[in-house]
């Protein structure tokens, strides 16, 4: 696990710097100005945190839920934690000192990613089984009925929009109007949550068994189960209270990391998270490209950009699921 986050540590470090030296205006190339340097680095360090966090809750709920296809965005975890965290800004809470409504924020973010998940999960089970494309079809329908009550609340409070307005919701972006306490407690909660997945990871390599099966090797797994389902959804409404839903990102990282170090959870969180982080920094940096290119009147949130890759590629492994279910049955 050590090893391979060094090494995609230093990978990581090698893409930040070449998407620092993208800018939305002028040359391309490291910037000179200190300003522009900041500004750029802070972006880039947001952009990768957001994609850490998600990456590292896309391993874990696959693994605890044995299903390929589960992701903080197909399970309503983003669309709950961004609706909520609207709320916290409604009505005299906005009002607040600044860490109160960092720290406040983030817990309206959490209660409804995991009330968005339980959700999901006790709808779409079905005599103890998870089946995977109900999960999907009752995960599409909770992000819909949060994405209506964010809009009614939307329009009924307009001056929200100076937060990142109604595009923050359906789509997700990297936002530039944070206050220090937002990304710091972001911050927090993601790092405390990864090295508890991290000290948790072996025993996730006996997740996808039985449960009698896991039992017998000593794991306790529906409080594994549980216990992952928690962290994860913290780590994931950390990120979105600040960014909004950003799709598939969760579920494509995952995946590309086991072609790249296996099945072993101790070597797929460290490298998921790195290719998470790697993915939306270097998505970021391409926004920044086409819109210096003019080919849009303003910068595109980079949801847009990993929905255009997602989709895709969540079709394929939905394809390739349905056939592996197919000739099993």
């Amino acid at each position: 696990m050590i090893a391979t986050l060094l090494i995609g540590a230093m990978l990581w470090a090698i893409v930040a710097a070449g998407c620092m030296c993208i800018g939305s205006t002028g040359a391309i190339g490291w910037p000179t100005d200190a300003f522009v340097r900041g500004y750029r680095m802070e972006v880039v360090l947001l952009a990768s945190l957001i994609g850490a966090a998600l990456g590292a809750a896309g391993v874990v709920y696959q693994a605890i839920l044995r299903n390929p296809l589960a992701d903080p965005y197909l399970l309503g975890a983003s669309s709950g934690a961004s609706l909520l965290a609207l709320l916290w800004y409604v009505g005299s809470l906005a009002t607040l000192a600044a860490p109160v409504q960092a720290a406040g924020q983030q817990v309206f973010a959490f209660v409804g990613a995991l009330a968005s998940v339980a959700l999901v999960l006790a709808i779409s089970s079905r005599r103890g089984r998870i089946e995977p494309v109900t999960l999907i079809l009752v995960g599409v329908i909770v992000n819909a009925f949060n994405g209506s009550i964010y809009l009614l609340i939307f329009f009924r409070h307009p001056e929200i929009v100076s937060r990142g307005g109604v595009f923050t919701f359906l789509v997700g972006g990297i936002q530039t109007n944070l206050t220090r306490e937002q990304e710091w407690a972001a911050a927090w909660c993601f790092a405390v949550g990864w090295l508890v997945l991290a000290y948790l990871a072996g025993q996730f390599n006996v997740a996808p068994l039985g449960d009698s099966e896991a039992e017998s090797l000593g794991v306790r797994i529906n409080r594994l189960r549980w216990g992952g389902i928690v962290i994860a959804s913290v780590m994931t409404a950390s990120v979105v209270a600040i960014s909004g839903p950003i799709g598939f990102v969760g579920l494509i990282c995952p995946h590309v990391a086991r072609l790249v170090v296996g099945y072993d959870q101790r070597r797929l969180l460290p490298a998921a998270t790195v290719l998470a982080a790697i993915l939306l920094a270097v998505a970021d940096a391409v926004a920044r490209l086409l819109a210096q290119q003019s080919l849009f009147q303003s910068q595109l949130p980079v949801g847009v950009l990993t929905g255009l890759l997602g989709g895709p590629f969540f079709l394929v492994l939905l394809w390739r699921a349905r056939r592996t279910a197919g000739g099993a049955s």
